[in-house]
Protein backbone atom coordinates (compact mmCIF):
# COMPACT_ATOMS: atom_id res chain seq x y z
CA UNK A 1 0.00 0.00 0.00
CA UNK A 2 1.67 3.45 -1.05
CA UNK A 3 1.96 6.34 1.58
CA UNK A 4 0.75 9.82 0.92
CA UNK A 5 4.24 10.71 0.44
CA UNK A 6 4.83 12.52 -3.25
CA UNK A 7 7.96 11.29 -4.66
CA UNK A 8 9.75 12.89 -7.61
CA UNK A 9 12.14 10.74 -9.56
CA UNK A 10 14.65 12.16 -12.35
CA UNK A 11 17.05 10.03 -14.58
CA UNK A 12 17.89 10.54 -17.93
CA UNK A 13 18.25 7.16 -18.17
CA UNK A 14 14.91 5.51 -19.41
CA UNK A 15 15.51 2.22 -18.23
CA UNK A 16 16.72 3.42 -14.86
CA UNK A 17 14.02 5.76 -14.66
CA UNK A 18 11.34 2.81 -15.73
CA UNK A 19 12.39 0.04 -13.43
CA UNK A 20 13.21 2.85 -10.62
CA UNK A 21 9.22 3.97 -11.19
CA UNK A 22 7.99 0.66 -11.35
CA UNK A 23 10.15 -0.51 -8.03
CA UNK A 24 8.73 2.58 -6.09
CA UNK A 25 5.16 2.64 -6.94
CA UNK A 26 3.52 0.84 -4.36
CA UNK A 27 5.56 2.77 -2.13
CA UNK A 28 4.67 6.34 -2.84
CA UNK A 29 2.84 8.59 -5.28
CA UNK A 30 5.41 8.73 -7.93
CA UNK A 31 6.14 10.86 -10.58
CA UNK A 32 8.83 10.69 -13.22
CA UNK A 33 10.68 13.38 -15.01
CA UNK A 34 13.24 12.58 -17.90
CA UNK A 35 15.87 15.64 -16.89
CA UNK A 36 16.13 18.33 -14.25
CA UNK A 37 14.37 21.00 -16.36
CA UNK A 38 11.12 18.93 -16.46
CA UNK A 39 11.51 17.91 -12.74
CA UNK A 40 11.79 21.80 -12.22
CA UNK A 41 8.64 22.23 -13.96
CA UNK A 42 6.38 19.46 -12.35
CA UNK A 43 8.01 20.07 -8.78
CA UNK A 44 6.36 23.70 -9.31
CA UNK A 45 3.34 22.17 -10.45
CA UNK A 46 2.77 19.93 -7.68
CA UNK A 47 5.82 20.36 -4.80
CA UNK A 48 7.10 16.98 -3.76
CA UNK A 49 7.63 15.61 -0.39
CA UNK A 50 10.88 13.67 -1.83
CA UNK A 51 12.95 14.07 -4.82
CA UNK A 52 15.17 10.98 -5.78
CA UNK A 53 17.28 12.33 -9.01
CA UNK A 54 20.47 11.31 -11.00
CA UNK A 55 23.54 13.20 -9.74
CA UNK A 56 24.92 13.59 -13.69
CA UNK A 57 22.72 14.92 -16.03
CA UNK A 58 23.03 17.07 -19.17
CA UNK A 59 22.52 20.55 -18.57
CA UNK A 60 21.32 21.08 -14.91
CA UNK A 61 22.81 18.39 -12.68
CA UNK A 62 20.92 16.92 -9.83
CA UNK A 63 22.98 18.87 -7.28
CA UNK A 64 21.71 22.33 -8.88
CA UNK A 65 18.12 21.44 -9.46
CA UNK A 66 17.84 20.92 -5.49
CA UNK A 67 19.63 24.27 -4.67
CA UNK A 68 16.79 25.46 -7.24
CA UNK A 69 13.99 24.09 -5.69
CA UNK A 70 15.61 24.94 -2.50
CA UNK A 71 15.53 28.59 -3.18
CA UNK A 72 11.81 28.88 -4.30
CA UNK A 73 9.45 28.83 -0.90
CA UNK A 74 7.07 27.01 -2.84
CA UNK A 75 9.19 23.85 -3.11
CA UNK A 76 11.63 24.44 -0.31
CA UNK A 77 10.45 21.70 1.74
CA UNK A 78 11.07 18.03 0.71
CA UNK A 79 14.07 15.65 1.45
CA UNK A 80 16.35 14.63 -1.29
CA UNK A 81 18.51 11.67 -2.69
CA UNK A 82 21.27 11.59 -4.98
CA UNK A 83 22.35 8.88 -7.51
CA UNK A 84 25.69 9.47 -7.76
CA UNK A 85 29.58 7.04 -8.62
CA UNK A 86 31.79 6.30 -5.54
CA UNK A 87 33.99 9.03 -7.05
CA UNK A 88 31.60 11.77 -7.30
CA UNK A 89 30.38 11.16 -3.93
CA UNK A 90 33.95 11.18 -2.94
CA UNK A 91 35.47 13.82 -4.70
CA UNK A 92 32.09 16.27 -6.10
CA UNK A 93 29.95 15.74 -3.15
CA UNK A 94 29.72 16.20 0.15
CA UNK A 95 28.15 16.92 3.70
CA UNK A 96 27.16 20.52 3.56
CA UNK A 97 25.08 19.46 -0.03
CA UNK A 98 21.53 19.37 0.17
CA UNK A 99 21.19 15.96 -0.44
CA UNK A 100 19.95 13.72 2.77
CA UNK A 101 21.06 10.43 1.33
CA UNK A 102 23.22 9.16 -1.74
CA UNK A 103 22.73 5.97 -3.83
CA UNK A 104 26.16 4.75 -4.73
CA UNK A 105 26.15 4.25 -8.60
CA UNK A 106 26.17 1.23 -9.87
CA UNK A 107 23.35 -0.26 -7.62
CA UNK A 108 21.15 -3.51 -7.46
CA UNK A 109 17.25 -2.52 -7.65
CA UNK A 110 15.71 -4.16 -4.90
CA UNK A 111 19.18 -2.52 -2.29
CA UNK A 112 17.92 0.80 -3.97
CA UNK A 113 14.15 0.25 -3.14
CA UNK A 114 14.96 -0.52 0.37
CA UNK A 115 16.71 2.91 1.05
CA UNK A 116 15.04 4.71 -1.33
CA UNK A 117 11.58 3.40 1.08
CA UNK A 118 13.56 4.21 4.76
CA UNK A 119 13.63 7.83 3.82
CA UNK A 120 9.77 7.29 2.78
CA UNK A 121 8.67 5.89 5.60
CA UNK A 122 10.19 8.22 8.33
CA UNK A 123 8.68 11.48 5.69
CA UNK A 124 5.22 9.70 5.75
CA UNK A 125 5.80 9.15 9.63
CA UNK A 126 6.72 12.98 10.08
CA UNK A 127 3.35 13.38 7.82
CA UNK A 128 1.25 11.52 10.08
CA UNK A 129 2.31 13.36 13.23
CA UNK A 130 1.84 16.49 11.91
CA UNK A 131 -1.90 15.68 11.41
CA UNK A 132 -1.95 13.91 15.20
CA UNK A 133 -5.26 14.13 16.90
CA UNK A 134 -5.06 17.22 19.76
CA UNK A 135 -3.76 14.59 22.08
CA UNK A 136 -0.42 14.36 20.18
CA UNK A 137 -0.70 10.42 19.92
CA UNK A 138 -0.09 9.10 16.03
CA UNK A 139 -1.54 5.98 15.33
CA UNK A 140 -1.45 3.51 12.90
CA UNK A 141 -1.70 -0.37 12.41
CA UNK A 142 1.07 -2.33 11.31
CA UNK A 143 0.15 -3.28 8.08
CA UNK A 144 0.84 0.52 7.34
CA UNK A 145 4.44 0.55 8.65
CA UNK A 146 5.85 -2.64 10.37
CA UNK A 147 7.98 -2.53 13.15
CA UNK A 148 11.31 -2.72 11.74
CA UNK A 149 9.98 0.40 9.49
CA UNK A 150 8.84 2.30 12.47
CA UNK A 151 12.13 1.91 14.27
CA UNK A 152 14.35 2.91 11.62
CA UNK A 153 11.98 5.62 10.51
CA UNK A 154 12.19 6.98 14.67
CA UNK A 155 16.20 6.76 14.31
CA UNK A 156 16.60 8.35 10.94
CA UNK A 157 14.38 11.51 12.31
CA UNK A 158 16.67 11.91 15.86
CA UNK A 159 12.69 11.08 17.80
CA UNK A 160 12.22 10.65 20.92
CA UNK A 161 9.45 9.41 22.09
CA UNK A 162 7.41 6.09 23.24
CA UNK A 163 6.05 3.92 20.91
CA UNK A 164 3.72 1.48 22.15
CA UNK A 165 2.98 -1.68 20.34
CA UNK A 166 -0.16 -4.34 21.17
CA UNK A 167 -0.95 -7.44 19.21
CA UNK A 168 -3.45 -9.94 20.63
CA UNK A 169 -3.83 -8.33 23.80
CA UNK A 170 0.49 -8.60 24.35
CA UNK A 171 1.55 -4.95 24.66
CA UNK A 172 5.35 -3.86 24.40
CA UNK A 173 6.42 -0.06 25.20
CA UNK A 174 9.80 1.03 23.77
CA UNK A 175 10.96 4.68 24.73
CA UNK A 176 13.40 6.52 21.83
CA UNK A 177 15.90 9.44 22.83
CA UNK A 178 16.99 11.08 20.04
CA UNK A 179 16.30 8.33 17.73
CA UNK A 180 18.08 5.65 19.54
CA UNK A 181 16.14 3.56 22.32
CA UNK A 182 17.18 3.64 25.78
CA UNK A 183 14.26 1.41 27.41
CA UNK A 184 11.86 -1.05 26.28
CA UNK A 185 9.39 -3.69 27.84
CA UNK A 186 7.35 -6.80 27.37
CA UNK A 187 5.59 -8.67 30.02
CA UNK A 188 8.77 -9.88 32.03
CA UNK A 189 11.12 -8.93 29.45
CA UNK A 190 13.05 -6.06 29.83
CA UNK A 191 15.83 -3.61 27.69
CA UNK A 192 17.07 -5.96 24.26
CA UNK A 193 15.03 -8.56 25.12
CA UNK A 194 12.10 -6.96 24.75
CA UNK A 195 12.78 -5.44 21.68
CA UNK A 196 13.56 -9.05 19.92
CA UNK A 197 9.98 -10.17 21.19
CA UNK A 198 8.30 -7.82 18.75
CA UNK A 199 10.19 -7.88 15.82
CA UNK A 200 8.65 -11.00 15.00
CA UNK A 201 5.23 -8.96 15.11
CA UNK A 202 3.28 -8.75 11.35
CA UNK A 203 0.14 -7.69 12.86
CA UNK A 204 -1.17 -5.25 15.50
CA UNK A 205 -1.23 -1.83 16.28
CA UNK A 206 0.68 1.07 17.06
CA UNK A 207 1.16 4.42 19.03
CA UNK A 208 3.63 6.84 19.36
CA UNK A 209 3.67 9.70 22.00
CA UNK A 210 6.18 11.92 21.74
CA UNK A 211 5.81 13.42 25.13
CA UNK A 212 6.31 9.63 26.50
CA UNK A 213 9.57 9.64 28.10
CA UNK A 214 12.01 7.91 30.64
CA UNK A 215 14.70 8.19 32.79
CA UNK A 216 15.43 4.40 32.58
CA UNK A 217 17.99 3.30 30.72
CA UNK A 218 17.91 -0.70 30.14
CA UNK A 219 19.09 -1.27 26.80
CA UNK A 220 22.71 -2.73 25.55
CA UNK A 221 22.39 -1.93 22.02
CA UNK A 222 22.07 1.13 19.45
CA UNK A 223 18.54 1.23 17.44
CA UNK A 224 20.63 -0.51 14.25
CA UNK A 225 21.93 -2.71 16.61
CA UNK A 226 18.81 -3.80 17.94
CA UNK A 227 17.44 -4.59 15.19
CA UNK A 228 21.13 -6.13 13.11
CA UNK A 229 20.89 -8.92 16.31
CA UNK A 230 17.15 -9.74 16.54
CA UNK A 231 16.33 -10.36 12.47
CA UNK A 232 20.18 -12.15 13.22
CA UNK A 233 18.06 -14.43 16.17
CA UNK A 234 15.21 -14.86 13.64
CA UNK A 235 17.05 -16.07 10.78
CA UNK A 236 18.68 -18.19 13.27
CA UNK A 237 15.47 -19.79 14.40
CA UNK A 238 14.10 -20.23 10.97
CA UNK A 239 17.13 -22.09 9.90
CA UNK A 240 16.57 -24.49 13.09
CA UNK A 241 12.80 -24.59 11.54
CA UNK A 242 11.32 -23.79 14.79
CA UNK A 243 9.34 -20.70 14.34
CA UNK A 244 9.60 -21.13 10.28
CA UNK A 245 6.14 -19.75 9.35
CA UNK A 246 6.87 -16.59 11.26
CA UNK A 247 9.98 -15.91 10.99
CA UNK A 248 9.87 -16.07 7.31
CA UNK A 249 7.38 -13.16 7.41
CA UNK A 250 9.19 -10.99 9.39
CA UNK A 251 12.15 -11.78 6.86
CA UNK A 252 10.37 -10.76 4.16
CA UNK A 253 8.99 -7.33 6.15
CA UNK A 254 12.87 -6.73 6.96
CA UNK A 255 13.81 -7.22 3.20
CA UNK A 256 11.14 -4.20 2.22
CA UNK A 257 12.24 -2.05 5.15
CA UNK A 258 16.37 -1.96 4.82
CA UNK A 259 17.28 -3.14 7.57
CA UNK A 260 21.19 -3.99 6.07
CA UNK A 261 22.80 -7.00 6.39
CA UNK A 262 20.16 -9.02 7.40
CA UNK A 263 18.77 -10.89 4.68
CA UNK A 264 17.12 -14.32 4.99
CA UNK A 265 18.64 -17.54 3.12
CA UNK A 266 15.51 -16.92 1.09
CA UNK A 267 16.94 -13.08 0.47
CA UNK A 268 19.75 -13.85 -0.59
CA UNK A 269 18.35 -16.47 -3.54
CA UNK A 270 16.43 -13.14 -4.76
CA UNK A 271 19.17 -11.14 -4.49
CA UNK A 272 20.97 -13.75 -7.33
CA UNK A 273 18.20 -12.26 -9.77
CA UNK A 274 18.03 -8.81 -8.93
CA UNK A 275 19.11 -5.75 -11.70
CA UNK A 276 22.61 -4.36 -11.28
CA UNK A 277 21.25 -0.39 -12.67
CA UNK A 278 24.17 2.11 -13.62
CA UNK A 279 24.21 5.46 -15.82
Amino acid sequence: MANNVKLLLVDDNPMVLGMLQQALASLAEVVAATDAADALLKAVDDPPDLLVADYRMPGMDGRQLIEKLKTRPATANFSAVLMASKSDIDERLSPQDAADDYLQKPFFLKDATRRIKRTIDRIALEKMAKTAPSDGVVRGNLSQMNVIDLMQSLEMGRKSCRLTLTNAGEKCDVFFAEGQVKHATYGSLVGDEAVFKVLRWTGGNFQLDFEGKTDKETTQLNTQGLLMEGLRLLDESQREGGESSESSNVAAAAGAGGATGAASGSGRREEEEDVLLDS
